[in-house]
């Protein structure tokens, strides 16, 4: 097969992809409303309809601001707790990373792993 070949093909099944996905959101919708699932849920809540057993697992997202939890911390006096509560995950701000000196990014290196990903695809037919 040549890459304009494969290029359509790869359009039809991203458009199909997001169309089976959009219609399984749709049921899962349908689904939760009729089971009574809060949209608050946290935790796992079941249903058993003749031939079938439904598991809803429901997640709250949670993010931290860093900068405004240590000030909040710091005025009521419970920075020592932090370290309990939380975990601070360190990303790596590769612009700054590669403009460094590498007698300190060589220092640092050895806490990096690196592997690649899955690279992506954006395919857009020219009209």
């Amino acid at each position: 097969m040549d890459l304009a070949t494969l290029s359509r093909e790869w359009l039809t099944a991203k458009a199909t992809e997001a169309a089976a996905q959009a219609d399984r959101r749709t049921i899962e919708d349908q689904m939760r409303s009729l089971i009574g699932v809060p949209e608050t849920l946290e935790g796992v809540t079941k249903a058993a309809p003749d031939g079938y057993e439904i598991k809803v697992t429901g997640r709250i997202d949670r993010k931290v601001d860093s900068e405004k939890l240590q000030e909040l911390a710091a005025e009521a006096g419970l920075s020592d707790h932090l370290p309990n509560l939380f975990r601070w995950k360190p990303e790596l701000n590769l612009t700054v990373w590669k403009a460094t000196d590498k007698s300190i990014t060589d220092a640092l290196s050895g806490a990096i792993t690196a592997k690649p990903g899955r690279p992506s695809f954006a395919i857009t037919p020219k009209e």
